[in-house]
């Protein structure tokens, strides 16, 4: 397997990947990809928990990356810059997808918590706001499809708790709350959440798959009775605490491979 390590032009952030060569005795030329964009709550990356979920991916055959997008150690507010890092992320991939052996029509963002609503974001805009602030063509950007783990959708709806932290995020909040901004070019979307997520409420990911709806978008939720925060793979290799590893809510990854296979092209 080789590891890379690119740099994305104009910005602090960085895009990791760990690439297969195609087995020629199962007939590959290529392969699909997934990026990984973790949480951290715009004020870290963890980069340990990132690997991991990109490596579990690995595992199943995919030219598996994660993305270290801007934080507001680097701009405050934010506004739309982790969103412009994912486009540069997807616009890289698609340049060097034959040195890469990647299938560019197979490509998947995949968000976790803070992550899921870059991916959100992306998943409205990646069309329009980023094609323009980028100077590309929307083809080049677009995703088959996205996930979105336990994500934040929108800062309206309980995380974050207080306006001091929002106004870091955006001076327009509306214009990051992702399920305002749905619309015709959004990607199927798979989802899960716990129920009584503590940190970032379910409702989140409960406004975004009705607007998903609304738009007549194809989308996947599922929501699990119980678990904490942060669960990325919700077994014993990520548990963060004992109340991480909850192997029902484990479940996810493989539901999310299983949705995956069904919308390859």
């Amino acid at each position: 397997m080789q590891v890379i390590q690119q740099k994305l032009a104009g910005s602090t952030a960085q895009l990791t990947g760990f690439l297969h060569q195609p087995d020629e005795n199962a007939h590959q030329t290529t392969l699909p990809a997934i990026i990984i964009v973790p949480g951290g709550s715009y004020t870290h990356i963890p980069t340990g928990q990132a690997e991991t979920l990109a490596m579990a991916f690995a595992g199943h055959g995919y030219q598996a990356f994660y993305l270290e997008y801007t934080l507001l150690g680097d701009q405050t507010p934010l506004e739309l810059a982790p969103v412009l890092d994912l486009g540069q992320a997807m616009q890289l991939i698609h340049e060097k997808a034959d040195a890469w052996h990647i299938d560019t029509d197979q490509v998947t963002p995949a968000g976790f918590s803070v992550g899921g609503h870059v991916v959100a974001l992306y998943n409205d805009y990646w069309s329009t706001k980023v094609a323009d602030q980028l100077a590309v063509k929307p083809a080049t950007l677009r995703p088959q499809q996205v996930i979105l783990g336990y994500p934040v959708i929108s800062p309206n709806l309980g995380f974050p708790k207080d306006a001091a932290t929002v106004a870091t995020w955006s001076g327009t909040p509306d214009l990051i709350a992702a399920e305002k901004h749905v619309s015709a070019d959004n990607r199927p979307t798979f989802i899960w959440v716990t129920a009584d997520d503590p940190i970032v409420p379910a409702t989140n990911s409960l406004a975004y798959a009705t607007a998903l709806a609304q738009a007549k978008i194809p989308y996947e939720l599922h929501v699990f009775n119980h678990g904490p925060h942060g669960l990325a793979l919700a077994n014993e290799q990520t548990a963060w605490k004992a109340d991480a590893n909850q192997p029902h809510a484990a479940h996810w990854l493989t539901l999310a491979l299983e949705w995956l296979r069904t919308n390859q092209i």
